[in-house]
């Protein structure tokens, strides 16, 4: 789809960020030229969505490196990806890959190009990245057959990925076949990537869409409007608990409630089997300012106290299944996700 927005881009051995932060009123893109404007692109949401976030680390960690030596580039290589990946804690597909450019940068760190072999990687990433966005929204294309009044929350569209998206995928290629999709698009509290991201690609790509305000979701629900809800993943454990955006808790439990199927859709990149449960995955506490005030207003006393935790997590009983590259998982997750992942029980 011609139309979609695109979050990361690498040129000219520059990354290339959209500024998501300035969306939908600007499209602006940020050049990053050092591995610090990559941190802070990182830490301030200028590229959010773990899917992205991981790609745009994986080039960020090689700025600066251009004609240098593998010896150079190997005396400072394990620094600079430590520093990234402390940049926002709770996204798993951050870690995982630098961690890849680690390995690629152990098994090479002897190769005179080694800093074209750790581009050929990052690129790799990349690609596979969208692949991967493709092969989840052809498994969950049925789904949303079945079920096409939907109801999302946060942003994982084209935005937080390389292309199409996580939750948006299956939408998207249900549109590519000629569905009559109509997506209910949570503004997502305190900084809106609902309504300033998701509701921005889907109205520029031509999807019907709606936008609510998060505390009305249980009515919406209530009216019979929504037959199915799908949101991203930060994180899942390896018994299938999910870390998401602030505020997809309350949707499992409305669906719950309300008999809706609940799903999650993610990469495989973005389960944790070294998690063993969402008890174990840290949750990220942003600034409370985000809380007390938007675009740089206050909507709060200044003295009142306030609290900005960026995810919440879903407990596995509250998932009917993830959608992944690798086809739907089901009930016990931890049994489905040992399978895919390739873990034996031993």
């Amino acid at each position: 789809m011609d139309n979609m927005p695109r979050a990361v881009k690498w040129q000219d051995d520059q990354l290339i960020l959209l500024d998501q932060r300035k969306l939908p009123s600007v499209e602006e893109d940020v050049v990053c030229d050092s591995i610090e404007r990559v941190f802070e692109s990182i830490k301030t949401l200028t590229v959010r969505g773990a899917p992205a976030i991981g790609i745009a680390a994986a080039y960020g960690v090689l700025l600066g490196y251009k004609g240098q030596s593998a010896q150079n580039i190997s005396a400072s290589f394990d620094e600079r990806a430590d520093y990234l990946i402390s940049a926002r804690p709770t996204a798993v597909n951050l870690a995982w890959a630098i961690e890849r450019m680690r390995d690629c940068q152990r098994r090479h760190h002897n190769d005179e190009n080694l800093y074209d072999v750790l581009v050929e990687e990052a690129i790799a990433i990349h690609e596979e990245d969208k692949k991967a966005c493709r092969a989840i929204g052809d498994a969950g294309l049925a789904l949303v057959r079945e079920n096409p009044n939907l109801l999302t929350h946060c942003n994982a569209g084209s935005l937080a990925v390389s292309e199409m998206g996580t939750a948006l995928a299956p939408m998207y290629r249900a549109h590519e076949e000629g569905v009559k999709v109509h997506v209910f698009v949570d503004e997502t509290r305190p900084l809106l990537q609902g309504a300033r991201l998701t509701a921005y690609e889907l109205h520029r790509t031509g999807i019907d869409c709606t936008l609510i305000s998060d505390n009305m979701a249980a009515h919406i629900m209530g009216e019979g409007k929504v037959d199915m809800v799908i949101t991203g993943a930060d994180r899942i454990a390896a018994n299938g608990d999910a870390a998401n955006k602030i505020g997809t808790l309350n949707l499992a439990i409305l669906c719950q409630y309300y008999q809706i199927p609940m799903y999650i859709a993610v990469p495989l990149s973005t389960i944790d089997i070294d998690t063993r449960s969402g008890d174990d995955i840290v949750i990220e506490e942003r600034d409370p300012e985000e809380v007390k005030s938007y675009g740089g207003h206050p909507v709060a006393p200044a003295g009142v106290a306030a609290r900005s935790p960026a995810f919440d997590v879903t407990p596995n009983n509250l998932i009917n299944g993830i959608i992944t590259d690798k086809g739907i998982l089901e009930p016990p997750f931890d049994v489905a996700i040992a399978k895919v992942m390739g873990v034996s029980d031993g």
